[in-house]
């Protein structure tokens, strides 16, 4: 029989993780007007596989914070804020495929296997736009997003960055990886 791995923290993990999420909510209200923390803390409290997945979040750098309901379900949707892209999910190349393709100097894990593992999506180029809307994010980074299956199949990702005051959006090698380059996720609550 296998050991259940159960996604859950401890009283005090919650209770802090609580509290920085609370602490940051109410530092950047620019990111979520008329939402009200109370019903955010519920709906916190009464999930606890996606505390998990934004402590993981957390622990890895990402500074989860919502950025506004989910235009789809209403439901919560929390983005990594952190200024630079999360430093515990830097060095990744793309994908499993990515990974498994190279031959030499491999990373040690994909942004999607990671994410995965977290419980947590990559940003698609949408949301990276919205996000760069509410502040400046990577300037000095850059990070993975979600790739469409065509560009994929073709060998390829894209990844964003804020650079001269713009937003890019560009291409490299799923196998590529950079100390400067991680991935930011989101998860709906």
């Amino acid at each position: 029989m296998t050991k259940s791995t159960k996604k859950e923290l401890s009283s005090k993990q919650r209770e802090e993780l609580l509290t920085t999420l609370k602490a940051r909510f109410e530092k950047n209200m620019n990111r979520h007007q008329g939402l009200e923390w109370a019903k955010v803390q519920a709906r916190l409290e009464a999930d606890a596989e996606k505390l998990w997945s934004l402590n993981e979040m957390e622990r890895t750098g990402g500074e989860p914070d919502i950025v506004g309901p989910d235009k789809n379900t209403g439901e919560y949707a929390f983005y990594d804020c952190s200024p630079e892209s999360p430093k515990g999910r830097t060095s990744l190349c793309y994908d499993r495929e990515a990974l498994d393709s190279r031959k030499a100097h491999k990373p040690k894990s994909s942004a999607m296997d990671m994410a995965a593992a977290m419980g947590a999506e990559l940003l698609t180029e949408e949301q990276y736009q919205e996000l760069q809307k509410l502040g400046a994010f990577d300037t000095k980074s850059s990070s993975w997003l979600k790739t469409p299956g065509d560009i994929r199949k073709l060998g390829g990702a894209i990844f964003g960055d804020r650079r001269f005051g713009r937003v890019f959006v560009y291409h490299n090698g799923a196998e590529s990886y950079y100390s400067a380059r991680g991935f930011r996720g989101w998860l709906r609550v």
